[in-house]
């Protein structure tokens, strides 16, 4: 992603200079005026990279909007970045757009969004503004033309201090296991853009029906959190395939299993309401995915002072479970105390 001063060059140089130049306030992008970038790591750590990247039709419908569809580009990054104890330092993104505006994908009227320059401005500003809010500049990327659906690729660059990265492979039996925020919300709001379900459709309110769905379009990344996962937690990452999947996958790289109460998962208001009136779809609220809530494991005599932690930033956590010796899925035990069977643990591309 390289631009000239958007005068005399391509239509890319021109795109380029008018949306995202202004997101590359970083002395590092260099004005997105050359073929690199350069970063230097802050004194005594670390970097951390991750990458992401959403597809129309598969990520976000062709009629959600193109900020929503910016937040949540690189939220879902910076997200993973506060489950490694990672703070932002910096974002390079890349665009796959179709060569005409509002040229169809092909078999895939989901994706078939429609792209033009108010489209762009639109998606850039969202950008810029979540870019500033989590102190986390553009410096550079790539646009390209495609003959398929929007694709949108970021990659972030974090930093934590040298040899204290959370990874997945901490976990010892013992450990609780804990969660942020609530969960099953964004699978819940992808069940209603699915069905095309009214509130009253599983007797919600119109809040309540906007807050599943604003789940699903807009994460929360719990940056705040980031600090205390990186001083109290053994092992953590984000919930992003769905809660069981993603435990599962913590496990087994800890060389552990795990005993999760299903009663104990935080659920929101709305959540609850929509279960009450459609049981069947907690499977869809254990496994569905899209929650970008942090999950880790923190010693007991650590407990106390992550809540504590967690408090004082005004992140909620919750215990849902302990992690045992062992090998194998975790358990999930019902309100009855017999373990529950799911279809499938995560969502998976493949």
């Amino acid at each position: 992603m390289t631009s000239d001063d958007g005068k005399n060059g391509s239509g890319e140089d021109r795109l380029i200079a008018r949306h995202f130049a202004p997101l590359a306030t970083h002395p590092g992008a260099l004005g997105l005026s050359d073929d690199v970038a350069v970063m230097t790591p802050p004194d005594d750590c670390e970097l951390v990279l991750e990458t992401d990247a959403i597809v129309a039709g598969m990520h976000f419908f062709a009629d959600d909007s193109p900020a929503a569809i910016a937040r949540k580009a690189l939220r879902i990054n910076l997200s993973d970045l506060a489950a490694k104890g990672a703070r932002p330092l910096g974002f390079l993104l890349s665009l796959a757009l179709p060569r005409r505006p509002g040229r169809a994908a092909p078999d895939a009227a989901a994706a078939a969004v429609a792209v033009d320059d108010a489209w762009l401005a639109a998606f850039a500003a969202a950008l810029g503004e979540d870019a500033t809010a989590y102190g986390c500049p553009l410096y550079g990327g790539d646009t390209v033309a495609s003959p398929g659906p929007v694709m949108i690729s970021v990659t972030v660059i974090g930093a934590v201090p040298t040899g204290t990265l959370v990874k997945r492979s901490g976990a010892r039996p013992g450990d609780r296991v804990l969660v942020t925020g609530t969960i099953g919300d964004a699978a819940l709001g992808l069940v209603l853009r699915m069905e095309r379900a009214g509130a009253e459709d599983f007797g919600l309110t119109a809040a309540e029906r906007d807050h599943l769905l604003s789940r699903y379009l807009e994460p929360r990344p719990r940056t705040a959190l980031a600090e205390a996962v990186r001083t109290h937690a053994t092992a953590g990452m984000d919930v992003s395939d769905g809660l069981a999947g993603d435990l599962a996958k913590l496990c087994r790289v800890s060389g552990v299993t795990a005993r999760v109460e299903v009663g104990h998962v935080p659920l929101s208001g709305a959540a609850h309401r929509l279960l009450d009136a459609a049981p069947e779809h907690l499977a869809a609220v254990l496994s569905g995915g899209d929650d970008y809530e942090i999950l880790c494991t923190v010693p007991p005599e650590q407990l106390a002072s992550f809540t504590a932690a967690a408090e004082a930033v005004g992140v909620p956590v919750t215990d849902i479970g302990e992690i045992f010796e062992g090998q194998g899925a975790p358990v999930l035990l019902g309100p009855d105390g017999h373990p529950l069977a799911l279809d499938r643990a995560s969502f998976s591309h493949f």
